[in-house]
């Protein structure tokens, strides 16, 4: 083979390489909702607010007064603009500021001369809008996942431990303080099962806005997830989700066995939008990194270095 061509195809397979890294090291993407309805003009006074209020988030969202939350407004009259950031409650502060440092600059570009947007990823929550957000319980635009598999037994006995479960979590992230309202916790199902939870709503609400928050969310599992193993409901101003293995960083070493392989990531998705937001069913964009990455990661350095071995090895020979 010719010499040009090895060294054009070894470059291809770094470049590749490279590709899939940054996607595996990107946050996840949950879902993004940009409200069409109102646009600003590019490089204008509310574009410039929006900026240098988005850049004040990664190193303010972990601080002694702000523990994976943080709000802020920033501008005069209809150029004021109102964002919020939201950390999941177990992540810790590198990993929260780093997904908040990506959301930043994504929604951004994702949501360009948007007003008002939202972008929710598994370890944080970015939103801005032109409106006050803050203290105001918003379970729209809300978003619903799902896995594929469903409880194979004793169905009804699984719904009633999941709901007594979800209930004694969103009691006690309600209670949560200012910095933090969130709660994890598990229960063994009758088929020996155990189910992980977890419940947030963002700080900013009281107690009994949190609780109506997760009550809202709670009440589309028989709509969306009945009898499924996991799901996932998330909005801007709660979220839950439950898994049959371990999902999130215990506060405590864990007494039971070791949780099984998680199942394959869900592939169904659904969004609801009643109440304010329009009826038109918004699309749920979903970052899925598969484990096939890595095999290709693997087989684009293993080719790379055997192009370079055969070319030694025939350089030899000549």
């Amino acid at each position: 083979m010719d010499l040009a061509l090895r060294n054009s195809i070894c470059l291809f397979l770094i470049f590749i390489a490279v590709l899939i890294t940054q996607a595996i090291a990107q946050p996840s993407l949950s879902a993004r909702y940009c409200d069409v309805r109102k646009n600003y003009t590019t490089n204008s006074t509310y574009q410039a607010n929006l900026n240098h209020l988005l850049s004040t988030f990664p190193p303010n969202i972990y601080t002694a007064d702000h523990t994976g939350f943080f709000n802020s407004i920033y501008g005069q009259n209809s150029d004021k603009v109102y964002a919020m950031g939201l950390c999941r409650g177990d992540v810790k502060p590198e990993a929260c500021r780093s997904c908040l440092n990506y959301s930043t600059n994504s929604i951004k570009e994702n949501c360009p001369n948007q007003k008002e947007a939202i972008e929710w990823y598994a370890e944080c929550m970015l939103r801005y809008s032109n409106r006050s957000i803050f203290g105001v319980v918003e379970t729209n635009p809300r978003y619903w996942f799902w896995n594929v598999y469903n409880v194979t037994s004793n169905v009804d006995d699984f719904n009633q431990v999941l709901n007594t479960l979800l209930s004694d979590l969103k009691d006690k992230a309600a209670a949560g303080g200012s910095l933090l309202k969130h709660a994890t916790g598990n229960e063994t199902a009758p088929n020996f099962q155990t189910i992980y939870a977890q419940l947030q709503c963002t700080p900013d609400l009281s107690q009994t806005q949190c609780t109506r928050c997760l009550d809202v969310a709670m009440a589309d599992i028989p709509r969306c997830c009945d009898g499924k193993q996991s799901a996932a409901i998330i909005s801007p101003s709660c979220n839950l989700r439950f898994e049959p293995y371990l999902f999130y960083e215990a506060s405590s070493p864990i007494a039971d066995a070791p949780p099984p392989s998680p199942p394959p990531p869900s592939i169904n998705n659904r969004t609801t939008t009643q109440g304010k937001k329009s009826n038109t069913s918004r699309t749920i964009i979903i970052v899925v990194v598969p484990t096939v990455v890595c095999v290709v990661l693997i087989i684009s350095i293993c080719a790379c270095l055997r192009i370079k071995r055969k070319e030694g090895e025939e350089e030899i020979s000549n």
